[in-house]
Parts: structure tokens; sequence; C-alpha cells
């Protein structure tokens, strides 16, 4: 599952580059939640907590059905 989460991140860094940003995956838990950290402009951004939710999120559980949430650490 990891490997297949890697995969669908690069689609999400594409994203990110264009507003400065980067994201960091730092686990995968048996269970489905996967931990990240954003960096660069994404990491401070106010709006952070949403891009999280509304974009790695979604994109994240199309990609790959075994995952049940995204959170930041």
């Amino acid at each position: 599952m990891r490997e297949a989460i890697e995969k669908a991140l690069e689609k999400v860094r594409q994203m990110l580059a264009a507003e400065g940003g980067d994201i960091e995956l730092i686990d995968v838990s048996d269970d489905g939640i996967v931990k990240v950290r954003l960096t660069g402009a994404c990491g401070c951004c106010p709006m952070s907590q949403m891009t999280l939710k509304f974009a790695v999120e979604r994109l994240l559980k199309q990609e790959v059905p075994q995952v049940k949430e995204v959170i930041s650490v």
C-alpha cells in the first residue's frame, strides 16, 4: 500500500510545487491512516488543512481505496 500511496503523492506534489510547497509521507498504518507533512509554502499556509482534506485526502482515497484518513503531523 505504501508504494501506491507514494505514486499517488507524486500527482499531489505537482500541484503543491506550483504553490511553492511539497508533501512528505511520514507513515502508513495497517488500518489505512496516512500521516504526511506539508512543507515549503504549504507548511505554514493557513489553508493547509483544507488542502490536506479536500485535495490530498480525496486524491489518495481515489487512487488507493484502502486509505481511510490522511492526517498532518
